[in-house]
């Protein structure tokens, strides 16, 4: 059964999505030459628990930290370790913040100093694509019709979409149902109802989609080492739309 959501609910979600949109621009803004991934982990919890929030990922099924810092090949789910980073590498950095008894779950991928074309557009292609799957949630639209979106505009550029991962429903837990696949049929699976929030997050890759886990179990690679973006927000199905809560 998937969980609705009512006004006020949704407006505490909203109220926690602004913590955690503020606490991944200022990652961004700080993110230069030079820092660990540490570093990064330690400013968004900083930031979380001083906005009266809890990040929710730290100790969720074990994750040892705050947010995930995912670089170049990583894919999603890397852990904030020691590497510095450096010129020309791209980073996800994906967090989420529970707040008045709610979790929203967002995600951003930039460059750090002068990155090629390449990864640019990678970035740039992820990022529409997410932005073209939001324009068409409201009541009555089918699931696939989101999948087909996303899977549709990324290969339209010549890039992989990840098919092993997927969005998900979020609310009191970081992730409930429906599962969003980010690759699909047009008018296949269910229809979205009003108080419906999900997590929308393309995965998407340079070369090929396949993926494999890294040696440290938690973080998901490119099989061939190609680089990959991640974008997500979290999204809430009202009477007349969406709202965009991160």
């Amino acid at each position: 059964m998937i969980p609705l959501k009512n006004a006020s609910d949704v407006n505490k979600m909203k109220e926690g999505g602004k913590i955690l949109h503020e606490a991944l621009k200022s990652l961004e803004n700080e993110a230069v030459v030079g820092m660990s991934l540490l570093e990064l982990d330690r400013l968004a919890s900083d930031f979380i628990l001083k906005n009266n929030a809890k990040p929710s990922f730290l100790g969720y099924e074990n994750f040892p930290n705050s947010i995930c810092t995912s670089v170049n090949s990583v894919v999603v789910h890397g852990i904030p370790d020691e590497y510095i980073l450096k010129d020309g590498d791209i980073i996800s950095i994906d967090a989420g913040v529970f707040y008045k008894g709610f979790h929203t779950d967002s995600a951003i991928t930039f460059g750090i100093g002068k990155i090629d074309k390449k990864a640019l557009d990678l970035i740039d292609t992820t990022k529409k694509s997410l932005n073209e799957a939001i324009k068409l949630v409201r009541p009555g639209i089918r699931l696939g019709d989101i999948s087909f979106c996303i899977q549709d505009y990324v290969e339209k550029k010549g890039f992989g979409i990840v098919r092993e991962l997927v969005g998900h429903g979020i609310g009191h837990n970081v992730h409930e149902l429906p599962q969003i696949p980010n690759y699909g049929k047009k008018g296949s699976g269910i229809e979205l109802e009003e108080g419906m929030v999900l997590a929308i997050e393309p995965m998407v890759t340079e070369g090929d989609h396949h993926i494999k886990m890294s040696d440290d179990g938690w973080g998901v690679e490119t099989k061939d080492g190609k680089l990959s973006a991640h974008f997500e927000h979290t999204v809430a199905v009202v009477k007349n739309g969406s709202i965009i809560l991160t």
